[in-house]
């Protein structure tokens, strides 16, 4: 895994309380620093009446009327009304149709470069209800929980960030409860899988992540199922075992399990956790292990996200995969040229054992299909450095058997701030670049110029079968994982967007862009004959591939 961002690199204070809330009340700016935002249309449609008890005595109507006046976004634009404790911004009124209408990462930048004085924050963000959840998505992404500072353990150094939403548009009215609080558990999801992906390995080893887990199982009430160390292996978890043998602290799968009594269908989140990827045997080099305590991104969203759909009333049968190890480099590491047996059946080569994401994650998949029995499949990953030069640093890499959720994770993204962009799905053209002459397939490819990002997805699909008549979906986020120095809790906002009509909230199933049961008989015959015709390119492949070798 690797991956870029921005110069982003986090306050130099912790802010304890994100709360969100109705109304934020009145106060002057001298005690509780203040702070406006919204598109400057919107931002015009303000009355005094609606603004100015957050900052009299400090600042005049005439003051408040010359700073929207002045402002000129491009794309942001921010204007102090008084000192440091009180602006007002204006994010882009326009974006192209491959970004958030709702200017969500712009909103995180410019949060994380405002207001960084030592007194509690008030933000008042103005948009319409549509955009409501992104917004509050990117504010929790901008207020990170961990760090090993000295002398930030002092009370005054902890504060608490109050946030108001007005909107605008046709629904003006203020933020139910309902909603406040489905905003509340979106955020702490997000900041919980912040907090563990900026963790370093000491701090946030395999033992340390199922600590995380059994937290939010015991709050939620759910006993997760944990298979670890020698009894992967024993149990026929070849992928996840051996990438995590050498390591000190054992390999690990846990699974949380929501199961409602009226669930018609099951649905699996799997999760990438390598704690640490030092590259196993094929090390990565001094500049390019830096930073893979973040290979766990997938795994931590999942948790996060999965936490936040039980408090929201999940519906439908829910499992939450973790595939945790950490690859390491030692006696017992896995050697280039070593055969695996996954937990598929399928044997594998390995002939890069720096491509260990996939093993881990092709256990998971299958351990979802076979013994969950699941209707859909989404696995999410720190998996390629690839994704980043496919769709840059602000988009995850998507991949889907199935047309119709490709068009949803798309909307899904652009109504929760957390972007995502198409790869090319074609199986009988590419997954041909895992030929080996002596297993059922290798863990990497032949050819790193052929589409590397999709095909490691396909390598996952490949352990569930490409003639599996269910709904696959997985997502590459190795360079939105994180922005400059700091996690973004990606893919929380993204998973509770996807699956929102699953919920009992009203927010959620308005962002969200499809129900959980969406294909009609026609698109399900259409589909089954695509997957017969992807199985018999497959299996021609396969005979292919040993009169080739």
């Amino acid at each position: 895994m690797k991956g870029g961002g921005s110069s982003r690199s986090g306050g130099a204070v912790v802010v304890e309380h994100l709360t969100f809330t109705a109304n934020a009340g009145d106060s002057d700016p001298r005690s509780r620093a203040v702070l406006f935002a919204g598109q400057l249309p919107n931002l015009h449609k303000l009355a005094w009446s609606q603004v100015k008890g957050k900052l009299e005595p400090r600042v005049t109507q005439e003051v408040w009327k010359t700073a929207l006046r002045i402002l000129n976004p491009n794309p942001v634009d921010t204007c102090s009304l008084w000192l440091k404790h009180a602006f007002v911004a204006a994010l882009p009124a326009k974006v192209s149709r491959h970004n958030s209408p709702s200017s969500a990462q712009f909103l995180t930048r410019l949060i994380c470069n405002s207001l960084t004085g030592k007194t509690d924050q008030c933000i008042v963000l103005v948009c319409e209800y549509a955009d409501v959840f992104a917004l509050a998505c990117a504010l929790a992404r901008a207020f990170p929980l961990f760090t090993r500072r000295t002398g930030l353990d002092k009370r005054e150094d902890k504060l608490t960030v109050t946030v108001q939403f007005i909107l605008v548009g046709e629904n003006t009215e203020p933020l139910c409860e309902s909603t406040l609080a489905c905003l509340s558990n979106v955020a702490e999801g997000i900041r919980l899988a912040a907090r563990i992906v900026d963790m370093p390995c000491c701090e946030m080893n395999t033992d340390d992540f199922l600590v995380e887990i059994n937290l939010v199982g015991s709050e939620l009430g759910i006993i997760p199922t944990i298979i670890r160390g020698e009894e992967l292996n024993h149990k026929g978890f070849g992928g996840i075992y051996g990438v995590g043998k050498a390591a000190m602290n054992p390999p690990a799968l846990a699974i949380l399990s929501h199961t409602p009594e009226d669930a018609t269908q099951t649905i699996a989140w799997v999760g990438k956790g390598i704690v640490y990827d030092t590259g196993g045997l094929s090390i990565k080099s001094k500049t390019h292990m830096p930073g893979m305590k973040r290979d766990c991104g997938g795994a931590a969203a999942v948790l996060g996200a999965f936490r936040a759909a039980v408090k929201q009333g999940f519906k439908e049968n829910l499992h939450a995969l973790f595939c945790l190890a950490e690859n390491a480099v030692g006696a017992k590491a896995t050697r280039p040229d070593d055969i695996h047996r996954l937990y598929s059946g399928k044997t594998v080569e390995i002939n890069n054992t720096d491509a260990e994401g996939r093993l881990v994650l092709a256990d998971g998949v299958c351990y979802a299909c076979k013994d969950l029995k699941a209707d859909i499949i989404l696995d999410i990953a720190t998996l390629t450095g690839a994704q980043g030069i496919v769709a840059g640093k602000y988009h995850a890499g998507l991949l889907t058997n199935n047309e119709e959720w490709e068009r949803a994770c798309v909307k899904a993204g652009q109504n929760s701030g957390d972007l995502l962009y198409p790869m090319v799905y074609c199986p009988e053209l590419h997954f041909s670049e895992f030929t080996s002459a002596v297993a059922d397939m290798k863990n990497f490819v032949s050819d790193r110029a052929n589409a590397a990002s999709s095909c490691a997805g396909l390598f996952i699909q490949a352990h569930i079968g490409f003639d599996w008549p269910g709904v696959w979906v997985h997502i590459d986020m190795a360079s939105t994982v994180h922005s400059g120095a700091r996690a973004t809790g990606y893919g929380v906002a993204l998973l509770l967007a996807l699956f929102g009509r699953a919920t009992d909230n009203a927010l959620l199933k308005n962002i969200s862009p499809v129900g959980v049961n969406f294909a009609t008989e026609a698109d399900d015959a259409m589909e089954n004959c695509l997957k017969k015709r992807r199985h018999e390119f497959c299996l021609k492949l396969c005979s292919l591939s040993v009169v080739h070798n």
